[in-house]
């Protein structure tokens, strides 16, 4: 089955491979979704009590590669909640499936990001200690070869690989009894082993939804309540700034890039602000079907912890936390009877309307650096070794790497971990912030400047604000690596590996440098880049960084080169555009999915003018559950 991040098809019920999880019914019709997750749910399964048991790999700003863990919701969407895991990664959690008898589930344990046909191990998962205990976890068979595994008993397993169907027992001893004809090997594989046995039926779960409505509400106890949350006082905490993660059209890479250096992979949205009460609770009425997330804030607006996952919210659902990043095995001691947010009616979001809701960091944050930082932070006075210009590099500007190379934002994000202690990353600690209080040679933006740089970094701090930036906008510097290595490799080479093993020797850049190429290359000024400034002599306008000058003058034959190298993607950037750039056009790929999910007309002339803001805004809008008036309940 092929799915988009829109889904265009389905199977029965609940039931998807690879997507997000919708309803339906049996017949196909009534079609809802269920899940706003903008990467994908995986393998769902009914459990004996009537919920969904599924996949659910995501990354709200923690790494894309490691939390693949089973979750469970109610078969109308409703009570999405972590079944198992979703605090230690690197294993694909799929194709669980609930053992007759018992709480106990079969799985298989797909090592790291998850293998081709989610192949394995085959383990059996317990939850009596709770979702993030790793004991309970059984490697039935450790060999990774296995895949689709369904339990009869806790004792035996119908398990395949590509070859053939395996009965296991719980030991992980097996034995064949289905295998592919050898002509058939080669162009099929066994799948999913079922026994054609009755069951009990699952328990039927009311539908809890009302479809008349464009919200939920969510009950939050007590903020203070959870892990690494020692320290903060209570009543620090005043409000919780509402963040939501926008759906991609399409994909290009694996990668970040260009949203990020290293960080966020999607674009965050800002809904607005809720507050906090003085005993911690919070009682708010929040959009549904959306992904949404949250980041506490202190009397000074500041970041004090950040959620690291996702929450959403069926139409007229009401849900409840009990705490911040909390064990979810615990409660509140003694359990609270008055809690202050409940005394009132649940709070709608304030829209923050003096910044845009997705911000763009050429268009919204460096005009600020223009205004307040470029005037020393230049490539001809360079103070303290910073530019903060927004000249163009192959892929970014200058003072977007500048944020990167000089720690000047503390994001904490794309890492293997989550929950980090209070104050430790955000707005919090970002040093952009702390520059712009007046106390940096009389630096001091506005407070509706400083306002939006802080939402940019709260919200995941990303260099574009469109998705039409994918794929498109990189434009590489050829440089002479050869002549470089044999003129600067006597100071600037290391010794390296590739994937083989094999050692390689490479031109690096030292640390007063950075540690890529691309922030030394100006694609806007190609005389003002740092791989010619640097190495050049002080006589000759350069700023001799080298011990003895490379270049003492610029008719220097490799200066010409590299000078010539960053002039042809100064002339391929200005001929192909970026989304910043008047006459920018996002590449076909984005222009086809866009025609076809209607947004973009389907007779589109090469020429003509699309406004990528306007063409994002129009998708990201048609997510948005619309209340149904003649459906209460259920479809």
């Amino acid at each position: 089955m092929f799915c988009s991040s829109r889904c265009r098809r389905f199977v029965n019920c609940w039931y998807t491979r690879v997507a997000t999880l919708y309803r339906c019914d049996a017949d196909g019709g009534n079609i809802r979704m269920l899940s706003s997750n903008n990467d994908h749910d995986n393998t769902p399964w009914t459990m004996p009590d009537g919920r969904i048991l599924y996949m659910r790999w995501e990354y709200v700003d923690r790494s894309q590669v490691h939390f693949h863990h089973l979750w469970t919701m109610n078969p109308d969407g409703t009570n999405q909640m972590v079944w198992f895991g979703n605090m230690h990664g690197g294993v694909a959690m799929l194709d669980a499936k609930p053992i007759p008898g018992s709480r106990k589930v079969v799985a298989s344990w797909s090592p790291g990001h998850g293998l081709p046909e989610h192949i394995g191990q085959v383990a059996v998962v317990d939850p009596s200690l709770g979702p993030d205990a790793q004991e309970p976890v059984h490697i039935v068979a450790p060999e990774v070869r296995w895949k689709d595994p369904y339990a009869i008993t806790e004792d035996c397993f119908l398990v395949a690989d590509r070859q053939g169907l395996y009965v296991m027992d719980g030991q992980g001893n097996y034995e064949l009894i289905y295998q592919l004809p050898p002509e058939e090997r080669t162009k099929f594989q066994c799948h999913e082993p079922r026994p054609l046995t009755p069951r009990p039926r699952e328990r039927i779960i009311p539908d809890r939804v009302d479809l008349t409505k464009a919200t939920g509400r969510l009950i939050l106890e007590d903020i203070y309540h959870g892990r690494k949350m020692e320290g903060v006082p209570r009543g620090a905490i005043k409000k919780l700034l509402v963040l939501q993660q926008l759906p991609k059209p399409v994909n290009f890479s694996g990668g970040m890039e260009p949203l990020t250096i290293g960080g966020s992979f999607t674009l965050a949205e800002i809904v607005g602000e809720v507050p906090v009460e003085p005993d911690g609770s919070a009682y708010m009425e929040l959009p549904a079907l959306r992904s949404l997330f949250f980041v506490a804030l202190d009397e000074n607006d500041l970041c004090v912890k950040r959620m690291h996952s996702f929450v959403t919210l069926q139409p007229g659902e009401t849900t409840g936390c009990v705490g911040c990043h909390e064990r979810r095995e615990t409660t509140l001691k003694p359990i609270r009877q008055d809690i202050m947010a409940l005394r009132r009616a649940p709070s709608a979001v304030r829209p923050i309307p003096d910044v845009p809701s997705v911000l763009d960091f050429p268009r919204d944050i460096q005009p600020i650096l223009d205004r307040h930082c470029v005037g020393c932070h230049n490539p001809d006075r360079r103070e303290g070794g910073v530019d903060l210009t927004g000249d163009k590099t192959a892929m970014y500007t200058i003072s977007y790497w500048t944020m990167q190379t000089r720690n000047l934002v503390v994001d904490g994000r794309n890492q293997p971990f989550g929950n980090r202690p209070p104050y430790s990353y955000g707005s919090a600690t970002s040093r952009l912030l702390k520059l712009m209080d007046g106390s940096h040679y009389g630096a001091k933006p506005s407070e509706l400047e400083r306002k939006t740089v802080r939402l940019w970094i709260e919200t995941s701090a990303c260099y574009p604000g469109t998705y039409a930036a994918l794929g498109c906008g990189y434009y590489p510097v050829h440089l002479p690596m050869e002549p470089m290595r044999q003129r600067c490799g006597s100071c600037h080479t290391a010794e390296v590996k590739d994937r083989k093993g094999k050692k390689l020797t490479t031109l690096v850049i030292n640390d007063a440098w950075g540690r890529h190429l691309e922030p030394l290359m100006n694609l806007s000024r190609p005389e003002k880049s740092y791989l010619l400034l640097g190495p050049l002599a002080r006589s000759a306008g350069g700023l001799e960084l080298c011990e003895e000058p490379t270049f003492r003058s610029k008719d220097d034959p490799l200066y010409r080169q590299i000078l010539a190298a960053v002039q042809d993607a100064q002339r391929r950037l200005m001929e192909g555009k970026r989304f910043d750039m008047p006459g920018f056009r996002p590449n076909e790929h984005y222009i086809r999915e866009m025609q076809r999910f209607g947004f973009l007309p389907k007779q589109l002339r090469p020429d003509e003018p699309i406004d990528c803001y306007k063409v994002d805004r129009a998708y990201w809008d048609s997510f948005y559950w619309q209340p149904q008036p003649q459906m209460a309940q259920g479809h």
